[in-house]
């Protein structure tokens, strides 16, 4: 199938690197992203060592690895602040660090820069309205023009349309009843590998290079309330007044309405075809998780890769977007179901989760061969 034309609707992490995975396979790419500024949502991201493996395997690991900070460790303290545990983490390539922490406007200049340079074309501001055919995909696009493709991919997102069009009778994105505040901040010197708190607020910090780190911190939010930009520092420090001593220190600095990033938790995973016809989808659209294992980006780093490795093998596109279900649901759905698990322990609606113990497992489980 190495002659197909694909076209991959988002230009996120997932579709750039799907794209980035296929033109090193020979296939033809158009993106498009519905952001006219293909601007960044976040602060700042973890990746462990599978996705160190994935970025090694796309061949764009040095700028990978100069755009963020690399460590080899988890440290995991109690609320109070007293340290419970070095996790060190697995190397799967010896020559890199296990875990890179990477501000996500580097990460999507870095992706974005080599899906161009491999040859991928992307719109942005453009959408699909329509897609319909049988031995190929008519696409209608909202700038009034139109093509043809081989096969479609659908990585866009949480709140997918592609999904929408395909399954109209899917499950809808789900609040876990938590959200997520992050802040970028100086990085200090004793900050070299994520610092992340036990206890029912989901806490940390994570360092993204030489100068800058990050501060997470995940709280109940009964009601999924709605949080105006305006006062959203304010909402920030106040919600750390709950938090450990190390972490709460840092709310004095948090000044800027615009510096605060929020997100309710919400996670999706489907059980049933990931594909229909020849369309297909990849990452949020099709296995969105919480924050809490620091996998969502890993997932769909590795979903762009499997499936162009299966698109490459098969002789039909099916019989490729059955072969990467199979090698990609079940980690998806550990990853998934062991985030929420950790959110709900942190709800009070399961038993306290050994941090350390389900970091160490999770680890254990990326690091096979994907």
């Amino acid at each position: 199938m190495r002659e197909a034309r694909i076209l991959i609707i988002g230009a996120g992490i997932g579709g750039l690197t799907a794209s980035i995975a296929l033109r090193r396979r020979g296939f033809e790419v158009d993106m498009i992203e519905r952001d006219p500024a293909w601007s960044v949502y976040g602060v700042g991201i973890i990746q462990q060592a599978n996705v160190i493996r994935a970025m090694t395997e796309l061949g764009i690991i040095q700028d990978y690895l100069e755009a963020g900070f690399g460590f080899d460790y988890v440290d995991v303290f109690a609320p109070d602040g007293t340290h419970l545990a070095q996790v060190p983490s697995r190397k799967l390539v010896d020559a890199y660090p296990a875990n890179l922490g990477i501000a996500r406007p580097a990460l999507h200049e870095v992706l974005g820069r080599c899906a161009q340079a491999a040859g991928a074309r992307i719109r942005l501001g453009v959408t699909a309205t329509s897609l319909s055919g049988g031995d190929e995909v008519h696409v209608e696009f909202s700038d009034g023009s139109a093509g043809r493709y081989d096969i479609v991919i659908g990585a866009d997102g949480l709140n997918s349309t592609t999904r929408a069009q395909l399954f109209p009778d899917a499950p809808r994105p789900q609040f876990t009843g938590q959200g997520v505040w992050r802040h970028n901040f100086p990085r200090p010197a004793s900050v070299v590998s994520l610092h992340a708190y036990a206890g029912s607020l989901g806490m940390g910090l994570v360092p993204l290079a030489d100068n800058l780190m990050y501060l997470f911190l995940t709280t109940p939010e009964p009601g999924n309330p709605h949080y105006a930009r305006s006062g959203l520092a304010r909402a920030m420090r106040d919600k750390l007044r709950d938090a450990a001593p190390a972490i709460a220190a840092y709310a004095d600095q948090i000044a800027d309405d615009d510096a605060v990033v929020y997100k309710p938790l919400e996670w999706i995973f489907l059980t049933g075809p990931w594909h229909k016809g020849r369309v297909v989808l990849l990452g949020d659209a099709v296995h969105a998780t919480t924050p809490h294992l620091g996998q969502g980006a890993g997932m769909a780093i590795e979903d762009g890769i499997v499936l162009a490795d299966e698109l490459a093998r098969a002789a039909e596109p099916e019989e490729a977007f059955a072969a990467y279900r199979a090698r990609r649901f079940e980690r998806c759905r550990y990853i998934v179901e062991q985030s929420k698990a950790i959110g709900d322990s942190q709800l009070g609606l399961l038993p306290p989760v050994d941090q350390a113990k389900a970091t160490r497992e999770m680890f254990e489980v990326v690091a096979a061969p994907i």
